[in-house]
């Protein structure tokens, strides 16, 4: 029995002298290692804080930073030794501490993304089993829509993506994804989270996006005057939208709540905005646009254009009027109609001078 004891004690302290003499040379020479590889493959300077082991051998990247793309405080995983055997890369809880992404997209519309070098020879299949970022930042410098760079940041983000455990046989995995979002000066101006599974190989799905408390005029040099031809100053979106897929079938379905418009004050000799006043027909009794609409397209390509998706707002903006009073219509119209008669009065009376 004590033979037993130790010759356990014994294989124990081999593998502890083992795994501390590799943690020391994973300390002094990984870090160069990482650096090299990122910089022959994505061709672009990278370096490393330090690279540590710990057991159950566990591998942590810290400081990492790869050009003006990214710096990721930490990175952690757990690679599978057995898969290795087979040419495979199975790699267990693959945790991203604050990453600060950079993206830029310059003025003929490429994105600053590298794009891997691509060498003879297969590469070996990758499996993550769990994928987790916390705390992370996306920066978008969009100098397509604007010369000096418009921008949008992306904060607190954070995913979580996992394999569903039951069935065993499954391939599909949950996920959870959720940011924060802000200008320059960090005011946030809304949020969104975005959950549920996806089985992609089956082309299968079903999830839920609710975005909160929007300001969409962050977002105007993207919709243009598609909302109104008059500059709007502040508004407030609410979106909660259902993602069921069958058999690569996928149903988009819309519940869609834009309230608190308020818009510039122009000149009052101007003549009145049509758009904001065809908007207001489509609007309840304290100003809101509630759309519900629906979207069928395919998982594995979504068919989403600017031009579908506004013509199918524009769509159910119309379903609208059949669920108002004949009423409120009349009175919508009869004030669009003294706007524009106030409007031909005030001409006559200044041309009258």
């Amino acid at each position: 029995m004590r033979k037993r004891y130790k010759v356990l004690l014994l294989i124990l302290a081999v593998f502890l002298a083992l795994f501390v003499i590799a943690g020391i040379l994973v300390g002094m020479y990984a870090p160069k290692i990482v650096e090299e590889q990122i910089r022959q493959n994505l061709k672009v300077k990278a370096s490393v804080g330090k690279i540590s082991l710990s057991i159950p051998f566990t591998v942590t990247l810290e400081k990492l930073e790869i050009g003006n793309l990214a710096s990721i405080k930490r990175v952690s995983f757990s690679p599978n030794l057995i898969s290795l055997l087979f040419g495979k890369v199975v790699i267990h809880g693959l945790t991203v501490v604050e990453p600060v992404i950079n993206l830029e997209q310059s003025a003929d519309g490429k994105l600053n993304l590298p794009v891997p070098e691509q060498k003879g020879g297969k590469p070996p299949q990758v499996y993550l089993t769990s994928i987790k970022v916390r705390d992370g930042r996306i920066i978008f410098t969009d100098r397509k829509v604007s010369g000096p760079g418009y921008q949008i940041i992306a904060d607190k983000v954070n995913i979580s993506v996992s394999k569903v455990l039951l069935p065993v046989t499954s391939l599909a995995a949950n996920f959870n994804m959720s940011a924060r979002f802000s200008k320059t000066d960090l005011k946030p101006f809304g949020s969104a989270v975005f959950s549920g599974w996806i089985d992609l190989p089956a082309k299968n799905m079903d999830a839920e996006l609710e975005v909160k408390d929007m300001d969409i005029t962050n977002f105007s040099p993207y919709y243009g005057n598609f909302i109104s031809n008059k500059k709007l100053l502040s508004s407030k979106l609410n979106l909660l939208s259902t993602f069921k897929a069958k058999n690569n079938d996928l149903h988009i379905s819309t519940d869609f709540d834009l309230s608190g418009l308020v818009y510039a004050q122009v000149d009052e000799l101007a003549p009145p905005d049509l758009m904001k006043n065809t908007l207001d027909l489509f609007t309840d009794k304290n100003g809101n646009l509630r759309l519900k609409f629906d979207i069928d397209t395919k998982l594995d390509n979504p068919a989403l254009s600017g031009d579908k998706l506004k013509k199918t707002i524009l769509k159910a903006a119309m379903a609208n009027l059949s669920s108002q009073s004949p009423e409120e219509l009349v009175d919508k119209v009869t004030n669009i109609i003294d706007k524009y008669k106030d409007f031909g009065e005030g001409l006559k009376e200044i041309f009258g001078k």
